[in-house]
């Protein structure tokens, strides 16, 4: 026979409890959502507390938000194999764990990439260099070494990539140096890149694009600075720079030298 949906001794529903210890984990929390409402992010890292409880209640969030792209805990995902089209060989959305960082891993900047959405841009170059330059260009990249070709600066890789190569966090373009790979990094990867560019609308383009989870509507914006601590917590952020007082110094080594030149009083 089917169970009869009765409640139990002294009325106990399942629905009841859950209820019951949904209130008692809201009212635990209720301290800690309030107080957040009024930080930013780099004031959460810095309070002991807060920053032990977005630790703790980030990681449902982050799963339920982030995870199937970034993958569970910001292992990143793979997108390998027949099943996926040439252009989306590679990692689904970066590695979230590494010190490697398009725009930079400051706190602050993380929650600015969550808030606003990331869409960068590489020119497609088909149409642009010759397979020989292609070639060229893709195997010097691939070695980590792109300015080791004199095709480098001499086709225009530097307006983006650096003279060094190492990218630009104002534009979010890649380090070529590092061997760390959004997209494919072998050398027939790396050429179908060059060839068809990063969100440049080409058919064949690399496409990455990271959500603007303000215009969704989905996260509220205490959550979306929950999930920047987080993530920054991963161990791939950058810590602030912390600018020493010189000229407080200054300040107090002039008052120091009036003083001892002062006359004595009489």
């Amino acid at each position: 026979f089917k169970g009869v949906g009765l409640p139990g001794s002294g009325q106990w529903t399942a629905i009841k409890e859950l209820e019951t210890d949904t209130a008692v984990l809201d009212a635990v929390r209720k301290p800690y959502e309030d107080k957040l409402k009024g930080m930013e992010p780099a004031a959460i890292l810095a309070d002991a507390d807060m920053s032990e409880y977005v630790s703790r209640s980030g990681k449902v969030l982050f799963s339920d938000n982030c995870g199937g792209c970034h993958g569970q805990n910001g292992v990143g995902s793979m997108q390998t194999g027949a099943k996926f089209a040439q252009r989306e060989q590679g990692l689904m959305a970066p590695i979230l764990l590494d010190d490697d960082w398009l725009y930079g891993g400051e706190v602050e900047t993380i929650y600015e990439t969550i808030a606003e959405g990331r869409q960068g841009m590489m020119v497609a170059h088909k149409d642009i260099l010759s397979a020989a330059e292609i070639d060229t260009l893709a195997n010097a990249v691939a070695a980590g070494t792109p300015t080791a070709t004199p095709l480098f600066a001499e086709k225009g890789c530097t307006a983006c990539h650096g003279e060094d190569g190492k990218g630009m966090h104002a534009m979010g373009s890649a380090n070529l140096t590092d061997k760390v790979w959004r997209f494919d990094g072998s050398i027939e990867g790396i050429k179908q890149t060059i060839k068809y560019g990063v969100n440049s609308g080409d058919p064949e383009t690399r496409v990455a694009i990271m959500p603007n989870f303000t215009e969704a509507g989905k996260l509220s914006t205490t959550e979306m600075k929950k999930l920047a601590v987080y993530v920054y917590k991963f161990g791939g952020g950058t810590a602030p720079v912390v600018e020493a007082p010189v000229a407080a110094v200054a300040v107090d080594a002039a008052s120091a030298t009036e003083a001892a030149s002062a006359p004595a009083a009489q």
